[in-house]
């Protein structure tokens, strides 16, 4: 199953919408087939791994099929993993996490139904962290939500003039792009875009996919000239504005709440009804805290230099209003704390999630 599951790791930038699964097939104690889903219309690990150990002239029948990922028990893109199994002639199937996809799921009951041994859970954990947006969006109807930031270690996020190119070394940026290349869709504020005109795509590592881009603009005032509008797929979130100047590969989409503003928490079950798994944002104050108070980011991933700016007012978060009292905190647990470069990397999930 680590076999497995590292292979499924070379489909984490590329799989999207799907999950990321990866498969081996054993005989007699050894390897003999493997494979992972590498993007959605092609093969599933399963079946790669299965034509794998043919392909090494290896016979599965009797054999045993370690797979990340509950197998399908349906038709979609492609045909159901389970039909691919029972033709095999595996007489056992080993399973890390049950399938969240109430359209695909029930591969476990298929198999079992049909005289294969089935385990299920193995080292299940380490196979939902591979998904964990892919299994937020199946159970929740939201995507997992991301924010990257880079500060000094006082916290500040930017010289007070707004200067902040670069608070972190280079290792810590390519750092940040993977985190980006892995990602459905990159998000940041007007703000932003006005500030440091970012591009938000992909450049420092090798990807064969470029994420979606999203821009906030309550009243559609991202410049036409801005390099995130340039090209590939761009989507600007406004209040229901428009700006007819914008590149006609620009989509929008209008969603405004009461007030007049972008309601976050509609835009989020938008962007997963349109299979958005996993959106990893990078904006400034104003947004993170709107999107930490509204409860929808899961996760913090903030890199830390080893410098003192001691500016003022260039923080992480920067709320509308500050707390009443510390019982409005907003609670995290330490996922992992590394050293990137000369910089850290904290990642920090919001208490539950």
């Amino acid at each position: 199953m680590r076999r497995a599951l590292d292979l499924a790791m070379l489909g984490m930038n590329t799989t999207t919408p799907n999950p990321r699964v990866g498969s081996v097939v054993v005989r007699d104690g050894h390897i003999v087939g493997e494979g992972f889903h590498a993007r959605a219309g092609e093969a599933h690990a399963e079946v790669r791994a299965l034509a794998d150990a043919r392909t090494k002239g290896h016979d599965a029948r009797g054999a045993t099929l370690y797979v990340t990922l509950e197998p399908c028990n349906h038709v979609g893109r492609t045909p159901a993993c389970t039909e691919a199994l029972l033709a095999s002639g595996v007489s056992r199937v080993v399973v890390g996490a049950r399938d969240p996809n109430p359209v695909a799921c029930g591969g476990v009951e298929r198999l079992r139904a049909a005289g294969i041994a089935v385990s299920t859970g193995v080292l299940e954990e380490q196979a939902r962290e591979l998904n964990r947006g892919f299994v937020k969006r199946m159970t929740s109807g939201m995507p997992w939500v991301r924010s990257k930031i880079a500060a000094s270690i006082d916290g500040r996020t930017a010289l007070y003039a707004g200067a902040s190119q670069w608070i972190t070394g280079p290792q810590a940026r390519a750092d940040g792009h993977a985190w980006r290349a892995r990602a459905c869709a990159v998000m940041t504020g007007v703000g932003t875009v006005l500030q440091d005109d970012p591009q938000l795509d992909v450049r420092e590592v090798a990807t064969s996919r470029q994420p979606l881009r999203i821009v906030v603009d309550r009243n559609a005032d991202t410049p036409p000239a801005a390099r995130v509008l340039r090209d590939g797929a761009v989507l600007v979130v406004t209040n229901g504005a428009h700006n007819p100047s914008w590149p006609q590969h620009v989509q929008t989409l209008g969603m405004p709440d009461d007030a007049e503003r972008v309601d976050l928490a509609a835009m989020m079950r938008e962007l997963a009804r349109r299979e958005i798994n996993e959106v990893h944002v990078e904006a400034g104050a104003r947004l993170n805290a709107a999107l930490l108070r509204a409860s929808l980011i899961d996760e913090l991933v903030v890199y830390l230099a080893p410098a003192v700016l001691g500016d003022p007012a260039r923080g992480m978060f920067q709320y509308a209003e500050p707390l009443a009292s510390l019982a409005q905190r907003v609670e995290l647990s330490w996922h992992s704390i590394d050293r990137v470069g000369e910089d850290l990397r904290i990642v920090a999930r919001v208490a539950g999630r």
